[in-house]
């Protein structure tokens, strides 16, 4: 019997009138046994002998402004299993749901969704008798513009005195960029996204600048996280010296950043603080061939050019003839290369450690794709959990710091030898390890500049 089930695409628009959230987007997946709503700071307490919670839910994806504070009784407490494969013990609540005039009570889980790229998720034991789902459609049941949220909220923003802190970067439609704006502004703080391009600096002994498209001064910021992309690495960390000059704090110094773009030396800086690295050599257009690959140990070999990132200039040469051919091209663009050692055990996969105020905060395995042997998530490697060992967290927390790094993405292999590391990056992305870990990693991006600039919420309220 269809005739009484309503049909909806495989997102809609729902309310949830008894936690007072007039407008969520879900995400429809009947693969999906249980539902579950994004919450966070959620807090058991009793209650006339039995278990109730509060949280708060951030109902709009992307925007750190709207907060609600919710309470519910706890119907149960269980053991879910995530979509990545994470079993997680999350409370349940029973509420009603508003959709297409209709509504009903569901249970939902509460768990943090900041990763996932909807706010609520709505399985089968919630449509059960009451939908059909056509996944090749989105938005059956209408459509709601920004403005129709709006309307529908009539929130007011609550007047917090927080932080003011600048994203400094190239896309504001960034994943990264965006989770770490929702992530402050969660937070209390006011976040604003500059782009390196529209920002310029007044060099002056007296009243030194930097200025922002029209004119906007930008020195009463406290705070900037450089999110600068290689082909800006000149210019960005000519603006976030600028800054430290006035005494905003930076999350990644200049020098810092410009350190660990530079691939060689970056390979220096950790080989004299005892890290060790695969056996790597270096040239400019080298005119004895032969000796630079017998250096590394001979073929298969990875040929880099010094200038690369994300995976480009970087080539496998399975045969010395392959080495010779792929380093003479490189020698005709009169080039910096790098050769290195290929860890043939390592079977495709290295290990991404992200190491935040010393400490690694979550690790992922990233895994070439079949024929691939660069495992970066630009080039279609996919990201999956895994536990490091406590050498491995070692060498990650020592390379940052020997960079001076106090956000970085430290790449490692596992080889016959040990744990090698691969790369320091600077502005390491989001996405693929919040994804594969479910942990909030931009708000532990947010907390690290509240501590150093020892930030006290009640003191900004009085002040």
């Amino acid at each position: 019997m269809t005739e009484n089930k309503t049909i909806v695409g495989s997102e809609e628009w729902v309310a949830l009138p008894q936690l007072q959230i007039p407008a969520i987007k879900v995400r429809v997946d009947s693969g999906a046994k249980t539902s579950a709503l994004h919450a966070v700071n959620i807090n058991p307490f009793q209650r006339n002998n039995e278990t109730w919670v509060t949280f708060d839910v951030f109902p709009i994806q992307n925007n750190g402004k709207k907060l609600i504070h919710c309470e519910a009784l706890a119907i149960d407490k269980r053991v879910v299993k995530s979509s990545t494969g994470n079993r997680e013990n999350r409370y349940v609540i029973r509420t009603a749901l508003h959709i297409n005039g209709s509504s009903w009570d569901i249970e939902l889980t509460l768990t943090n969704r900041d990763s996932m790229g909807y706010r609520m998720l709505l399985g089968r034991e919630a449509m059960m008798g009451r939908m059909l789902v056509d996944p090749e459609s989105s938005f059956l049941l209408g459509e709601m513009s920004d403005e129709d949220v709006e309307s529908k909220y009539k929130l007011k923003v609550e007047s917090r005195h927080g932080l003011k802190i600048g994203v400094l970067a190239s896309n504001p439609d960034l994943y990264s960029n965006r989770r770490i704006i929702e992530a402050g502004e969660r937070r209390g703080h006011d976040v604003r996204f500059f782009n390196i391009r529209q920002c310029y600096m007044k060099l002056d002994a007296k009243t030194p600048e930097i200025h922002y498209r029209g004119g906007k001064i930008l020195n009463d910021l406290d705070a900037v996280i450089p999110r600068i992309r290689p082909a800006m690495t000149f210019y960005g960390c000519a603006l976030t010296r600028q800054f430290e000059s006035l005494k905003i704090f930076c999350l990644n110094s200049a020098a810092a950043i410009s350190q660990s773009r530079d691939k060689l030396f970056s390979l220096q800086l950790l080989l004299n603080n005892g890290i060790d690295i695969p056996t790597t050599g270096f040239a400019n257009s080298p005119l004895d061939t032969n000796d630079l690959i017998k250096m590394v140990g001979g073929s298969p070999l990875i040929i880099k050019l010094l200038e690369g990132t994300q995976g480009k200039g970087v080539v496998l040469a399975e045969t010395k003839k392959a080495a010779e051919s792929v380093i003479n091209a490189f020698k005709s663009l009169n080039a910096n290369i790098l050769v290195q050692e290929f860890i043939k055990e390592a079977n495709g996969k290295d290990i991404r450690c992200f190491v935040i105020d010393g400490k690694v905060v979550a690790a992922m395995q990233r895994e070439a794709p079949p024929g691939e042997f660069r495992a970066n998530m630009h080039l279609g490697g996919t990201a999956s959990l895994i536990k490091v060992t406590a050498e491995e967290k070692r060498i990650a927390v020592k390379a940052a710091k020997a960079m001076g790094l106090q956000v970085a993405g430290v790449d490692i292999i596992r080889s016959s030898k040990g744990p090698l590391l691969l790369e320091v990056n600077s502005s390491p992305g989001l996405e693929g390890i919040e994804t594969a870990t479910e942990k909030d990693i931009a708000s532990l991006m947010i907390r690290a500049i509240e501590k150093y600039l020892k930030y006290n919420p009640r003191e900004y309220e009085q002040s």
